[in-house]
Parts: structure tokens; C-alpha cells; sequence
């Protein structure tokens, strides 16, 4: 069951987006930016959590899952150093995948040329 829930969660976030994209003028990352928010807006209320639970990875796949990791690490350092730990604690949880965009997409651009 819960790779149905991951499949149909996933599935409802991908279809929301291209909705938006079909029907407005907004971009893709304007959507992206969109979803981010909206992922640390459900965090705050405890409410990402429990998507989690229900969808499993395909809740942790979606890029409103990256907004979900910014507050979600932020809200548990804030207790360990105050203030200070809502900067500190944001990265915490997505600097590996920060990271590894970042190498990847070097290494990337060493292999592929793009056209002219």
C-alpha cells in the first residue's frame, strides 16, 4: 500500500505543477519556488510530517520536500541555539543533496558540450 501512496502523492504533486504550467504564465521556476514554500508552509504545521508517514519516499521525492528539509532542520537546531540555529540548522539536512547538485552538474558539464 504505501507504494501505491508514494505513487499517487508524487503523482498529484507532478500533476499540480503541470496544471499551473499549462494554464498560467508562470515558469518552471516560478512553480519550483512555488512548491518549496509551499513544502515549508505544510512543515511549520506539522502537517509534511504526516504526508510523510502516509506517502513514504514519494513524499521525500518531490522538490516540496526540500522545503520541507529547510524548516524542518531549522525548526530543530532553533531549540539547541536560538536564533542562531535557524541559520545554522537550514543546511544541515540538505547540504548533501546542495552538494551533490553542484559536483554533479560540474562534472556534467566537462562531459556534455552544448550545442550551438
Amino acid at each position: 500500500m504505501i507504494y501505491l501512496n508514494a505513487f499517487l502523492f508524487a503523482g498529484i504533486v507532478c500533476l499540480i505543477g503541470q496544471i499551473i504550467l499549462d494554464n498560467t504564465k508562470l515558469t518552471p521556476g516560478h512553480i519550483t519556488s512555488m512548491f518549496v514554500v509551499i513544502g515549508a508552509f505544510l512543515d511549520v504545521f506539522d502537517i509534511y510530517d504526516k504526508i510523510v508517514l502516509w506517502a513514504g519516499g514519494g513524499a521525500l521525492v518531490p522538490i516540496t520536500s526540500f522545503g520541507h528539509l529547510l524548516i524542518h532542520g531549522a525548526m530543530d537546531t532553533v531549540h539547541n541555539f536560538g536564533v542562531m540555529g535557524l541559520f545554522l540548522g537550514m543546511f544541515d539536512l540538505t547540504s548533501a543533496g546542495i552538494v551533490s547538485a553542484i559536483i554533479f552538474s560540474f562534472l556534467f558539464s566537462l562531459v556534455f558540450h552544448p550545442k550551438d
